[in-house]
């Protein structure tokens, strides 16, 4: 078992900028590559960044060159750094972490508006 802690959502101007955290815990040894999603009101949840074991990235096309994922293994936390923030940014944002299966975090709230 993995679980998973968001935090760092929150309401931001156009342009702005904020940073996404994820702890993991419990079954940590197992991961393989961890990720964040997000979803918008009346939208399916999309991916928009993961990050592997070995330092791999991949971004959601709408996302590169603004946001950047990275992480840090000695806290266990995965960080999702958010620049130049558009309104179709706003969604509430969800950690994901490959351990055999999925296993999701409660999601924390972003929202991008003046």
């Amino acid at each position: 078992q993995v679980q998973l802690v968001e935090s760092g959502g929150g309401l931001v101007q156009p342009g702005g900028s904020l940073r996404l955290s994820c702890v993991a815990s419990g079954g940590i040894f197992s991961i393989n590559a961890m990720g964040w999603y997000r979803q918008a009101p009346g939208k399916q949840r999309e991916a928009v960044a993961d990050i592997t074991f070995g330092e791999s990235t991949n971004y959601a096309d709408s996302v590169k060159g603004r946001f950047t994922i990275s992480r840090d293994n000695a806290k266990n936390t995965v960080y999702l750094q958010m620049n130049s923030l558009k309104p179709e940014d706003t969604a509430v944002y969800y950690c994901a972490a490959k351990a055999g299966q999925i296993y999701w975090g409660q999601g924390t709230q972003v929202t991008v508006s003046s």
